[in-house]
């Protein structure tokens, strides 16, 4: 099922109209889809509550979670101290659940013939200041001189995998995009920009992968072998652009003390509680593999 933004109205709707708990989940692109499949799933197994699913980055669900506006929020980085200590300002206490991981796949046109990158490449590429510009700059010939510069499709900066990519491959938080990246909205955006632009380079998560472009291989630096994601190389952490995938609560989904077991509020701890151990389990981390992400462990 794929959850867009109209839907989580919708089924808002349906639960105020059934009178079941909605646990309202909101955040990561990069994770939308792999939510979505998952409150389905759930909702197979379980019809005691309604999951409502929406994106938007992770930047808007960490937002939602410190106004106290959504029950859990997906984020493809973890969040930063100042977000947790606004939080803590605003009465929330923001709980970390790891519930999978990502390879941030680097994606280039499926007739780009470029067999591997290094993350020094990378910066080069991506970075404020980097030297490489043109395909011929890295020995490509895309066969017309007007696709020899270099087109790069980056993220929003209230993306997670933006974030990230910024951290691992940038330098962290003093490193800089380039002012001509092409930043796009969501995860499929990326990948559907470099299939239909040939001298096209973006970076998106694995899961977004298709048969209209092509993967990269990367190595952490020229030498080393160049390393294609997949769930072995990202658990393995021989893929050097992988990272945890999370969802946030606000507290331990413990009842507070003083709170009846049967309050309203306190059924829904329980409900969120369920949910979250569900995923984790090995029938919610089957669901993660399906939709092409790498478990928690093997499975």
């Amino acid at each position: 099922m794929k959850i867009t933004a109209p839907v989580p109205l919708a089924l808002a709707l349906l639960a105020a109209c059934s009178g079941k708990p909605e646990i309202e989940n909101l955040g990561s692109d990069t994770m939308v889809e792999v939510a979505g499949a998952w409150a389905e799933a759930y909702g197979k197994i379980d019809d005691k509550v309604v999951i409502t699913v929406a994106g938007g980055g992770s930047g808007t669900g960490i937002a939602a979670l410190i106004a106290g506006d959504v029950d859990i929020a997906n984020s493809s980085r973890a969040l930063k101290q100042k977000e947790i200590d606004d939080a803590k300002k605003h009465g929330q206490n923001p709980v970390q659940h790891h519930v999978g991981y990502d390879g941030i796949a680097i994606y280039v046109h499926k007739e780009n013939p470029i067999a591997t990158l290094t993350l020094e490449q990378l910066k080069e590429l991506f970075g404020t200041g980097g030297k490489l510009t043109k395909w011929s700059d890295l020995g490509i010939d895309l066969g017309d001189p007007a696709r020899d510069p270099i087109v790069l499709a980056s993220r929003q900066n209230n993306s997670g995998t933006y974030e990230y990519f910024r951290e691992a491959v940038l330098g962290g938080e003093t490193g800089r995009f380039k002012a001509e990246c092409n930043n796009l909205n969501g995860s499929k955006d990326v990948v559907d920009f470099c299939a239909k632009t040939r001298s096209a380079i973006g970076y998106s998560g694995l899961a977004y992968a298709t048969d209209k472009v092509r993967i990269v291989p990367i190595a952490k630096k020229a030498g080393d072998p160049a390393v294609v994601p997949n769930n072995d190389s990202v658990l393995d952490r021989s893929y050097p652009i992988s990272r945890p995938l999370f969802m946030y609560t606000n507290g331990d989904l413990t009842v507070p003390a003083g709170v009846d077991p049967r309050d309203p509020r306190a059924l829904k701890l329980g409900e969120i509680k369920k949910y979250l151990d569900w995923i984790i389990s090995d029938a919610g981390q089957r669901v993660l593999q399906q939709k092409g992400y790498p478990p928690l462990r093997k499975l």
